[in-house]
């Protein structure tokens, strides 16, 4: 069952709902009771994205489509993605993006939308040997649409693959990543952080498996919720028979700061090989009032300590971007919806 599937076949009964145990949080059978009709195609100007302007090349898929991006070995590109949704349509679009030995990508991927589209992207991404990818997602969905962006990640030895997604939410968002990791000295950073006001959910699903030796993988999410907004986390690590040396590290941390607002979240380690370095680690729960109390003491208002002190928590994801536009771009996005 998927989304994809439905919006092919026009059935709802092919979407997960509540009872397929990965999709628990994110309901989207219960939710969608009649899919929206085909979007139809787009000829107007989209507009700019917020990375084209440091991306050498672009590709954009309005109301779906489909489109290839191929880096030779050796070759360093700079790659602006754009998923835009128009309209209150459904549609599917799927990207293939394949990296030569030695190459390097920085992929600037945005998701954008003005109604209540229902929306299902997928992207299949190969490296080679020594290839290097790092890739920014940024959401920027209406509050109405409905998101689901599936990746399928095959890594190489001593290949690098950095990831972080930053998300604000829609009326269902799923932002998932699935990576098949071979060791061999091949490394991965999961990053993602979630900001989510009034209805909005958002849910950030990855699943690593590791195949082989000597493969690390260090994973950090953190979220901020308030209102009535739902924040998921879905986190799982496979470390295969024979994996051994594996370094893997997983971290999900959230603020709530509403009584009504809810995280969700289920880290998971399976390890079947002996010599291995892992761990999780997880924790929910407010802005720590003694530093609240601080701050207002020396002549703070109380809106603007809230507001630094839930910078200074998720700085520590953002200050994980490499690529220095791309980072004070998301820096920029986070203040302005923290102090908004």
């Amino acid at each position: 069952m998927s989304l994809a599937a439905a919006i092919r076949d026009r059935d709802v009964a092919e979407l997960p709902g509540k009872r397929d145990e990965n999709w628990r949080w994110t309901d989207l059978r219960g939710l969608i009771r009649v899919l929206p009709e085909p979007s139809p195609p787009f000829s107007g100007d989209v507009g700019a994205g917020p990375f084209d302007a440091m991306a050498a090349e672009r590709r954009v898929l309005v109301n779906g489509g489909e489109a290839v991006l191929e880096i030779a070995a050796g070759e360093a590109v700079t790659a602006a993605l754009r998923f835009v949704s128009r309209g209150a349509g459904a549609h599917a679009s799927r990207v293939t993006i394949t990296i030569g030995e030695g190459g390097q990508l920085r992929l600037l991927e945005t998701y954008e939308s003005d109604g209540g589209s229902v929306a299902q992207a997928s992207l299949t991404v190969t490296l080679a040997p020594g290839a290097t990818l790092e890739r920014i997602v940024l959401t920027a969905d209406d509050g109405e649409a409905v998101l689901v962006s599936q990746a399928e990640v095959q890594l190489a030895p001593s290949s690098r693959f950095s990831q972080t997604v930053v998300a604000s939410g829609a009326r269902r968002q799923r932002i998932e990543t699935h990576v098949l990791h071979p060791g061999g000295h091949a490394a991965l950073r999961l990053d993602g952080l979630y900001l989510l006001v009034d209805r909005r959910h958002s849910d950030q699903t990855t699943v690593v498996t590791h195949a082989s030796v000597d493969g690390t993988t260090a994973q950090l999410t953190k979220g901020v919720v308030r209102d009535q907004a739902r924040g998921v986390f879905q986190g799982r690590i496979v470390v295969e028979e024979g994996a051994d040396r594996t370094d893997a590290r997983m971290g999900h941390h959230a603020l709530i700061l509403s009584d009504r607002a809810e995280v969700d979240a289920k880290p998971e380690l399976e390890i079947y090989a002996d010599d291995v370095a892992c761990a999780h680690g997880n924790t929910v729960g407010a802005l720590d009032e003694d530093a609240l109390f601080y701050a207002r003491q020396r002549g703070m208002p109380e809106a603007e300590a809230r507001a630094l002190l839930t910078e200074a928590f998720i700085g520590e994801v953002i200050d994980r971007i490499e690529h220095d536009g791309a980072r004070e771009v998301v820096r920029a996005w986070a203040a302005e919806r923290l102090r908004a």
